[in-house]
């Protein structure tokens, strides 16, 4: 892989361009999706393809392909500098810099991952279906049960010495129980994630969505108030991806974001302590180096109730001044690299749930929230979204509820942050997140 970057590289610099970086990825992708103890669809695909940046002096062009013979290389090499040709002039424009210390060695890619043959994958999934049926009495059915795993590579090189490629693995199962009760159907989402089929646990996938569906039956709306209000990591991950989306460079200098111009303002609320950390060995997102071949790193966005950074590509960094931190982000060949957040970390703090609910006294834990990203004001951060969850009486989870929303804005939450509960989990909502409860002193909740 790294060898057809650097030829890629070479064609765009013997095509016209003054600089030139490849990206080369390859991904083998494997799904199964299971119903009524039977596999309903299983689906395997391997991608290989080619994405190549060039630029004349302050112009920049970009085009990819998927024919990776010398000829194809050419083609795209010849459409990338054509691109360059066409393009406006930026003054930021121009190829990333090698950093100056080496990516770290990680080990991201699990055997399992190959090693899997499709009927043990069908198993996993078979298990996680009958588990969840069998938790309940209750649980009227499985909405879907589905594992699905994928194996990568990825290589870079560039004309500035930059030269760099990596293996890695991911894979996840889940399952959307149903669960019926006097009023209705509810229903209930478990989950689990990892480099490979073997570390997943599919039982307790299963018996994860059947307690989530079964804990909402006879659900009715809360009483409008202010109240204090528990986040529980589903849900938490979903607001730390948006505030880690609002803490990328390109937000901040478009003005796109409630951030801007915060940079060393006190956040109101020490509970809260997040890095960025693209080399935690653990995390979904881990790479040695990001999508412009630049070294990961770990770098604190909120600590000690101070905003500390913002995250910064090569573009972004060279328009405000500063240094990249390494979080240049791909989807993959097709997409140019942007700036953003690879593993999003919240440090846990000294109180377990049953502490944390003992704090919030008479409040609500929420469990689900519908629209989060659409009832965000991207510029504000002031949001108003539905949402799901349990009373707390006297420290204690109670009655289901729904039908509510939660109102507030981001910077507002987080000076109202008490404590971050203890125990953490990866969740792959509002991207790579891993975060514990956390336990807001006082939020808008509108119900009955």
């Amino acid at each position: 892989m790294i060898e057809l970057a650097d030829r890629a590289a070479q064609a765009a610099l013997g095509a016209g361009a003054s600089d030139a970086e490849a990206y080369a990825s390859e991904a083998s992708e494997r799904e199964v999706r299971v119903h009524g103890g039977e596999v309903e669809s299983l689906t395997a695909a391997t991608e290989r393809g080619l994405g190549l940046r060039a630029w004349i002096g302050k112009r920049v062009g970009y085009a990819y392909g998927t024919d990776l013979g010398d000829p194809g290389i050419r083609v795209i090499a010849g459409r990338a500098v054509e691109a360059a040709r066409a393009a406006d002039e930026d003054e930021f424009a121009g190829p990333p810099a090698p950093s100056a210390e080496a990516p770290a060695a990680l080990e991201l890619r699990d055997g399992s991952i190959d090693s899997w043959s499709a009927a043990q994958v069908a198993d996993l999934a078979l298990v996680v279906e009958r588990e969840a049926l069998a938790a309940d009495p209750r649980v009227a059915g499985v909405e879907q049960a589905v594992y699905a795993g994928s194996a990568d590579r990825v290589a870079i090189a560039s004309s500035t010495g930059i030269a760099g490629e990596y293996e890695s693995s991911s894979c996840y199962a889940y399952a959307q129980v149903l669960a019926t009760g006097e009023d209705g159907t509810e229903t209930g989402l478990g989950f689990d994630l990892g480099r490979g089929p073997a570390a997943l646990d599919p039982a307790a996938v299963g018996r994860e969505g059947a307690a989530r569906a079964t804990a909402m039956i006879g659900a009715a709306k809360p009483d409008s108030r202010g109240c204090p209000v528990v986040l529980d990591p589903t849900v938490a991950a979903s607001f730390i991806g948006l505030i880690g989306s609002g803490l990328c460079a390109d937000a901040v200098q478009r003005g796109r974001s409630p951030f801007a111009e915060r940079l060393g303002a006190e956040m109101g609320s020490e509970a809260l302590v997040l890095h960025d950390d693209r080399i935690d060995p653990s995390g979904p997102a881990s790479s040695p180096f990001d999508g412009e071949g630049i070294a990961g790193s770990r770098t604190a966005l909120i600590d000690g109730g101070t905003l500390r950074s913002f995250l910064f590509d090569a573009y972004t960094a060279r328009r405000g001044g500063t240094e990249s931190t390494g979080s240049a982000g791909r989807s993959g060949y097709r997409s140019l690299p942007r700036v953003s957040t690879s593993n999003l970390v919240v440090a846990t703090g000294a109180l377990g749930l049953d502490r944390l609910l003992a704090e919030a006294a008479e409040g609500v834990c929420v469990t689900d929230v519908a629209g989060l990203h659409s009832g965000v004001n991207p510029v504000t951060g002031v949001f108003s979204v539905g949402a799901s969850g349990r009373a707390i009486r006297g420290g204690e989870l109670a009655e289901p509820l729904r039908e509510f929303t939660i109102a507030s804005d981001l910077i507002s939450m987080l000076g109202a942050l008490r404590a971050a509960g203890a125990e953490s989990r990866w969740v792959p909502f509002g991207g790579s997140v891993n975060t514990p409860p956390l336990l807001i002193g006082e939020m808008t909740v509108a119900g009955a």
